[in-house]
């Protein structure tokens, strides 16, 4: 009886234990999954056992995605042949299950895409160089994995991933690419996957999904001279976000052109007036290169207030880079809000 009893006991202790264990288990898998920054685009998805390392979505941008083999020689070298589409971008890094080769991780995105009603209108790997053209000089095909890396890493990729670094580094032994077409009722989407396999790091899926649309107008809130003044007077500075830039450029864009002329008309009403003009960015991409950014978009600026007849000793120029953001860079809105000009009275 005693020996029974103590059975009993030793077993449903092991049976506490193994629930208790399955218990931690679950938490653990549902702390993983509350922890994990967005849902999977309901068009594409992610391969089974894959688990999110990073996501950002900006409602509305400009990207360029590969459309065919990269050309990687001539001199000079031409620049990449890039498909130019605008609309929401959805930007997703998965971290793949072990054991899986890219090539695997890549088909069965083709079926599942296929499935949903996307074209491929491009597809390649490094391994067997069908990422890039052919060589005239070269009778061996171009398998060198930093050459799709460098295309695919270009200036819309946010510094978000595993160790906040660029995505070319996700690249070191094999790279492949996906590029895919979907005609649904809403507009056109597109897929574009870049699969990278690194030694340290494991194997990645950087996923960016556009999903074009006509950008939402009458967002501006529009500064003229008289508030600009009455701010400088109050405060000393004024933020203007009426100052658009190329992407990753110093070239202003012909819409600034009214916010340029308010400014214009500020220095000419107040002939005394010699502001400084500051560029400010958000905290995408490394400080060197935002410092830079910012310093040359407000000369930029000074350039173009010069070809109105102001005198340009009367501005001073300065790049904060993102160093000195209204808003918190964790949200896109925030962002918006760093990405400015400023103008200090002086």
């Amino acid at each position: 009886m005693a020996h029974s009893i103590s059975a009993f006991r030793s077993f449903h202790g092991r049976r506490w234990q193994q629930l208790l264990a399955s218990a931690a288990l679950l938490a653990a898998a549902t702390f993983a999954s509350a922890a994990e920054p967005a849902k999977d685009h309901p068009l594409v998805g992610r391969y089974e056992g894959s688990t999110m390392d990073a996501f950002q979505v900006k409602n509305y941008d400009e990207v360029g995605l590969l459309r065919e083999p990269i050309q990687t020689w001539g001199d000079p070298k031409p620049k990449p042949n890039l498909l130019r589409v605008a609309g929401k971008v959805s930007l997703y890094y998965y971290h793949l299950p072990e054991g899986r080769s890219l090539l695997e991780v890549q088909r069965n995105y083709e079926a599942g895409l296929k499935a949903k009603g996307f074209q491929v209108m491009f597809s390649c790997g490094t391994k067997d160089g069908s990422c890039y053209r052919k060589d005239p000089d070269r009778s061996e095909p171009n398998t060198d994995v930093s050459e799709l890396a460098t295309v695919i890493d270009t200036p819309e990729w946010p510094l978000i991933g595993y160790g906040r670094t660029y995505v070319s580094t996700y690249f070191e032994s094999d790279g492949r690419y996906l590029l895919a077409q979907n005609d649904t009722p809403n507009g056109k989407v597109y897929a574009s996957i870049a699969f990278a396999e690194g030694s340290f790091r494991g194997s990645f899926a950087l996923v960016r999904v556009v999903e074009t649309k006509a950008m939402e107008t009458d967002k501006i809130v529009f500064v003229d001279a008289s508030a600009m003044q009455k701010s400088l007077q109050e405060t000393g500075r004024i933020s203007l976000y009426g100052i658009h830039f190329d992407l990753d450029k110093d070239s202003i864009k012909p819409d600034s052109q009214p916010t340029l002329d308010e400014i214009a008309k500020l220095m000419r009403n107040n002939p005394q007036l010699r502001v400084q003009v500051v560029g400010h960015t958000d905290a995408q991409g490394e400080e060197p290169h935002n410092a830079d950014l910012s310093r040359r978009r407000s000369v930029s600026v000074i350039a173009a207030l010069a070809k109105t007849g102001l005198d340009a000793r009367r501005f001073t120029s300065r790049g904060a880079g993102s160093k000195e953001p209204v808003a918190p860079n964790t949200s896109e809105d925030g962002r918006a809000k760093n990405r400015r000009v400023e103008l200090l009275r002086l």
